[in-house]
């Protein structure tokens, strides 16, 4: 898959695509049924497939920390879109220059003159461009206009429910990871690099590989059975998602425990799906009671995993 940094990086050999726009916050079920129309269209016209999203997400740029909870980083939202076959990703960074820009300039001088879209697939509800005034109605316009195919995603229903990224969120928030694993088609995971922490997992007898939470907000708090993938491979285990409140830590944090592992993994990227929720976080008054609900928790972990 071709990942384009900005609209600046568009070139003249990237003209002709077929092209949907969106957050795809998750890349949930939804989504999939999007990307497969839009895979439809690539074929049919014969050109690639592309995915136009931003970076912030606008709600994130608008609200800062008032936004949604993210579900995916961009890392893992290309990886996902890699294996849905997309052929092609533009990333726009999303600032004070782009969200200022006129609906029909976004139109004629980006999706007709620099990409020469000619099948695009938005939802009904669709806003862009200054004070939001581009919609469904202008692009169906204008596309008349410029030969561009313009049509609306239908949604996307599982067992009667519209499955959609705040719902997802919402799943995440109540700790029912069964409900948001069927909306997304995945288990839920979170990713980045194992840095260094404040080595207090080992004084409790629980070493921990951290990885910090970069999301302005976070989606999901509190205590899981997990499975991690590090260095190729696949690992049982415990963590916590929070900000260690008994520490009076003040960082959201993702804290993993491996089970039968010993390896130094600093810098290395990990992959944590959430398998089960165990209990949400809370603050203990001692180090001692905080140390033996730990080992409740690990012990209920290999529980759900048969761990022996």
């Amino acid at each position: 898959m071709q990942l384009i940094r900005g609209i600046h990086n568009i070139r003249a050999h990237h003209f002709g695509c077929v092209l949907t726009i969106g957050n795809f916050d998750g890349v949930h079920l939804g989504h999939v049924e999007v990307l497969k129309g839009l895979k439809q269209d690539a074929q049919k016209y014969g050109l690639p497939s592309t995915v136009m999203l931003f970076e912030p997400q606008p709600q994130e740029f608008f609200t800062k920390a008032h936004a949604p909870a993210r579900l995916t980083r961009l890392r893992d939202k290309l990886s996902l879109l890699a294996k849905l076959g997309i052929e092609r990703v533009i990333c726009v960074s999303f600032n004070a220059k782009f969200a200022s820009q006129e609906a029909e300039a976004f139109i004629k001088q980006v999706l007709v003159a620099k990409l020469g879209v000619k099948a695009l697939t938005v939802g009904d509800d669709f806003r862009f461009g200054r004070a939001r005034a581009g919609d469904f109605s202008m692009l169906k316009r204008l596309g008349e206009v410029h030969n561009m195919n313009v049509k609306s995603t239908a949604s996307f229903r599982r067992n009667d429910h519209r499955v959609s990224s705040t719902l997802i969120r919402e799943a995440l928030a109540e700790g029912w990871l069964d409900k948001a694993h069927h909306m997304l088609g995945h288990t839920y995971t979170i990713s980045g690099r194992v840095i260094h922490g404040w080595k207090k997992g080992r004084e409790l007898g629980f070493r921990t590989a951290n990885i910090a939470l970069k999301r302005q907000v976070n989606p999901v708090r509190g205590v899981f059975a997990v499975i991690a993938t590090v260095a190729g491979k696949r690992y049982e285990g415990v963590a916590n998602i929070g900000n260690k409140p008994t520490l009076n830590g003040t960082k959201a944090l993702l804290e993993v425990h491996l089970f039968n592992f010993n390896q130094d993994v600093y810098g290395h990227f990990m992959q944590v799906e959430l398998i089960e929720k165990l209990r949400n976080e809370q603050k203990f008054d001692t180090l001692e009671q905080l140390t033996a609900q730990i080992a409740l928790d690990v012990a209920a972990a290999k529980q759900c995993f048969n761990f022996k």
